[in-house]
This record gives C-alpha cells, structure tokens and sequence, in this order.
C-alpha cells in the first residue's frame, strides 16, 4: 500500500491558506510581545533612577494640580472585597481582555483586526523606548505618596515584594501604563468595529481600569496621560481600516434611490426598455 495520500487541493487545501495566516499572526503576535517583555527587564536594576523620576512625577503632579491618588485609593480601602476586587481586575482582566478583543477582532473584523493590531504593535513599542529611557518607580513605593501596596497587603499580587528579586516583571516601568493604554485602544476598536447604539459603553472599561491602576498606587495619573498621547500618535500613524463593501461600516455608502423629479445623472442615462416604449412614458 502506498504511503502517500491524495490531496485535498493546490498548496495542501482551501483550508491551508487560512490556517498559514492565523499560525503566522500568533507567531507575529507572540514574538512581538516576547520581544517587549525581554525589552522591559533591561531597566530592572535601575532602582535610584526609578524613585527620583518617581519624585518629579509627584511634584510635577502637583504642580498641575492633579487629584492626588490616595483618593482613589481611600475609597478603594472602605472594604476589603472592593480593595481585593480592583487587585483582581489589575491582575486577571488586563492581558486577556486584550486577547480575546484581538481574536474576537480576527475571527469577524479582519480588517480592523490588522488595524488594532498595528496601533497596539506602536503603542507597545513606544511605550518600551520610555520604559528604557526613563524608568519609573510606582506611587506604591514613593514614600511621599503615603500609599498602600494593596497587592501585597490584600491580595492578589502579580509582583514580588522586592523588585530586584522580580524576574518575572519590571517594575520600575510604570509610565506609560499599558494597561490603561490596551484597555483605551480596546473601547476604541469595539466602537470603530461595532454598530450597536451601545457601543459607547466600551469606554467603562478604561475608565475603571484608570480607577483600578490608581488606586492600588501601581500608577500616576501622568502614566495613563502619556500612555493616552502616545495612543492618539499611534492612531494618527497607522492607517484607518478599509471596510469592504457589503459590511456594516459602509452601509451609510450605498446609493440612495433615485427621486422621480430629481436632476438626471450619467448614471441615468440609459437605453430605454421596450418596456417604457410600450408604456408610453
């Protein structure tokens, strides 16, 4: 008997091209955020850098007389399910929202896929040059701040007590913060793909994800400002999405109905039918 099979098509079936392009996003994806991760931990070892660049954070918050963060955080220690919850939200909901927003987006917006993808691609490679070039200790570890570590206090923590013993994250790269920069860039890409009249509700997501950052004193509110400017030049960069005919984005394009004492166009400009010659109109 002979080993070899028949095949399903050209270049192995209809279905290898499909299954070529998702295994090449993954890989594309993945290597893109291997290649962040491995950047990052390049400023681990930086910790007087961190904390002064985390005094003139401070200083210069109060100087445009931000809202100080501890309130935020006060409200978040009135209980300790509230305060266990937000540590939650920060730990769990940050990078799989982030997936399945990209997976939801490839499966029935491939076109807005490639265009989230892009923008996530520049924000994230933005937000490593200033990791790199300015490391920055969390408002948890200033001690002029006067805050909680409520990660380590409450739990759940996604960071080691000491940061130099951290091999798994750096934490002195607080600005920009991606998880408010993600969360923004997905409420955007849910009301550019959707059409629901609620699509606008997306946007509680980087809401409550700035009220968690802050308040569990893992952010300043510089670090979701910035991270917000380099977004709006990450969208102002990578081209808009080309929606396709027949979808939801471009109904509004299709052409409307002729009116029956309307000026003629070339468009309506035809042959008559033997129809209308038999009508008599």
């Amino acid at each position: 008997m002979s080993s070899h099979t028949t095949p399903d098509g050209p270049a192995g079936g209809p279905a290898a091209g499909p299954r070529r392009r998702l295994i090449r996003e993954l890989l594309l994806v993945a290597g893109l955020f291997a290649v962040y991760k491995a950047g990052r931990m390049l400023s681990t070892d930086r910790t007087d850098e961190a904390l002064r660049n985390a005094g003139r954070i401070w200083d210069a918050e109060r100087t445009l007389h931000l809202p100080g963060e501890g309130a935020i955080q006060r409200l978040l220690l009135h209980g300790d399910a509230l305060v266990h919850t937000a540590n939650t939200y920060y730990a769990a909901v940050h990078f799989p929202a982030t997936v399945l927003f990209l997976v939801w987006l490839y499966v029935r917006r491939p076109g807005h896929y490639l265009w989230a993808r892009r923008v996530l691609a520049v924000l994230t490679g933005a937000a490593l040059v200033l990791h790199l070039t300015f490391p920055l200790a969390p408002p948890r570890m200033l001690g002029a701040a006067h805050l909680v570590d409520t990660a380590q206090v409450y739990g759940p923590s996604v960071y080691r007590a000491a940061p130099a013993t951290d091999t798994m994250a750096n934490q002195f790269a607080a600005m920009p913060s991606l998880h408010f920069g993600w969360a923004l860039m997905l409420a955007l890409g849910m009301i550019a793909a959707t059409r629901s009249r609620w699509r606008v509700l997306w946007l509680l997501h980087p809401l409550v994800t700035l009220l968690v950052v802050v308040g569990t004193a893992n952010h300043y509110w510089l670090d979701a400002i910035v991270a917000t400017v380099l977004l709006g030049g990450a969208l102002l960069v990578v081209p808009r999405p080309r929606v396709r005919a027949g979808s939801l984005a471009v109904v509004r394009h299709l052409p409307r109905p002729q009116r029956a004492a309307g000026p003629l166009t070339p468009a309506a400009v035809r042959e008559p039918s033997a129809e209308s010659v038999g009508a008599g109109r």
